[in-house]
């Protein structure tokens, strides 16, 4: 039977008829595939897409809206590249009709195809409205002092102008506690300077607060000076006055001088001796000294100094008396004493090393002093400082060291030991 149906034509027919209509639409439902994997919805994301507020700038200040958000779209293929590539939207968020105080708010975007699907990240934010602030605060300037060379300081620092004007909103104008400029530079300042620097505005935490400031940027001078420290002038006679030579005084107009150099070397400093050798002075007068520069001292306000020695030339031999006239009055004589066991002082010696006395052992000399009688009567062995300097030393071992004498004026002296030996070791 089956044989025979399919040996009659309209059997034939109508099964090709059916095959040609279901090829047909599987050809058809292929290429509808096909043109949707070509021109039909396609996705992308914008990102870093600026957003635009609009509001009352010249009253209020807002914050809270992102500078930038990102944008995801869905739509047809060619449109969602146009719209990527030509960008020629806009975000908004429209804050004029709204007052001061906090809003949550949508991101709006405008100037975009309706066959779009667009979804914001965020869609919406949280705003506050606030007055806007104008104020003036004074600028502090700073800099860091480990830039300076060694014995230099900056004594002083100046800010021109000396004030801006800060503009934001009122309570981050409220929150302001230090507005500063800091002045830099290449390590080893050893001179003044000025520069300009960008101001920076901070709350108590030393957070940068978000502000306009004008002017941005101030001139900075910084007065850097090296480290001084005046002093007084001390003048110290060293050697025995010539035979019949009385030292009446030594003294200098000059009676400070200034030393320049590192703070700690200048704390140590309390005087500048200056020592006048008076062995080789015949006659009163003045003579110019070179300053000593003490250690770790760079320079010194003076390099020289003048002092003036006055003293009495004493006769050899006492003339002979008169026997034809009674004297009317009796001439005072020069006498000599000897005081005895008068300490040596030892000075300047650095705090690690100890000394002990070679010679003399016991670490005292004798002083013979020649003057009127009247002087002499009126001294005491207290009256004479008697010491060595040994500031100089540096290492271990014997070391001779001449003696300095500080005593009265109108007097003339002569030491048991001229110096004296000591034995340095660490201590």
């Amino acid at each position: 039977m089956v044989d025979n149906l399919m040996d009659r034509p309209w059997f034939l027919r109508f099964t090709a008829l059916a095959l040609a209509i279901i090829l047909f639409f599987s050809v058809q439902s292929e290429n509808e595939k096909k043109m949707s994997s070509t021109i039909g919805d396609s996705h992308d994301i914008i990102r870093d897409v600026p957003v635009e507020v609009l509001f009352d700038n010249e009253n209020y200040v807002v914050t809270g809206v992102p500078k930038t958000v990102n944008m995801a779209i869905d739509g047809p293929s060619s449109l969602v590249q146009s719209t990527k590539l030509l960008k020629d939207f806009t975000l908004k968020v429209d804050l004029r009709e709204q007052r001061i105080g906090r809003h949550t708010v949508k991101i709006q975007a405008e100037n975009i195809s309706d066959k779009l699907n667009v979804r914001l990240e965020p869609a919406t934010v949280d705003v506050v409205i606030e007055e806007k602030v104008t104020k003036t605060f004074p600028v502090e300037p700073e800099f860091n002092e480990r830039l300076l060379a060694e014995g230099f300081n900056a004594v002083k620092k100046e800010v021109e102008p000396a004030t801006i004007q800060v503009t934001g909103a009122k309570s981050v104008i409220e929150a302001i506690s230090f507005v500063k400029v800091s002045a830099t530079g290449d390590p080893g300042v050893n001179k003044s300077f000025e520069q300009k620097a960008r101001v920076r505005v901070l709350d108590r935490d030393l957070n940068k607060l978000s502000v306009t400031i004008e002017p941005e940027e101030v001139n900075v001078k910084v007065e850097v000076k090296e480290n001084s420290k005046e002093v007084p002038v001390v003048l110290r006679q060293r050697g025995m006055p010539g035979e019949n030579i009385v030292i009446d005084s030594v003294f200098t107009d000059t009676n400070t001088v200034t030393l320049f150099g590192p703070q700690k070397t200048l704390e140590s400093i309390d005087e500048l001796r200056v020592d006048v050798d008076i062995s080789k002075v015949k006659e009163s007068g003045t003579v110019e000294i070179n300053l000593p520069k003490p250690t770790g001292v760079s320079k010194l306000s003076e390099e020289k100094i003048k002092v003036n020695i006055s003293v009495t030339i004493l006769d050899g031999e006492d003339p002979p008396p008169d026997v034809s006239m009674e004297p009317t009055t009796d001439v005072e004589k020069d006498v000599t004493k000897e005081f005895k066991n008068i300490p040596v002082t030892v000075k300047g010696l650095d705090e690690k090393y100890s000394s002990t006395f070679l010679k003399p052992a016991n670490g005292v000399v004798d002083v013979t002093v020649t003057a009127k009688e009247e002087v002499i009567k009126s001294l005491e062995s207290s009256d004479f400082d008697i010491s060595v300097d040994a500031s100089g030393t540096d290492q271990e071992g014997e070391h001779s060291y001449p003696l300095t004498v500080v005593g009265p004026d109108n007097i003339a002296w002569k030491l048991s030991e001229n110096e004296v030996t000591l034995e340095i070791r660490l201590a």
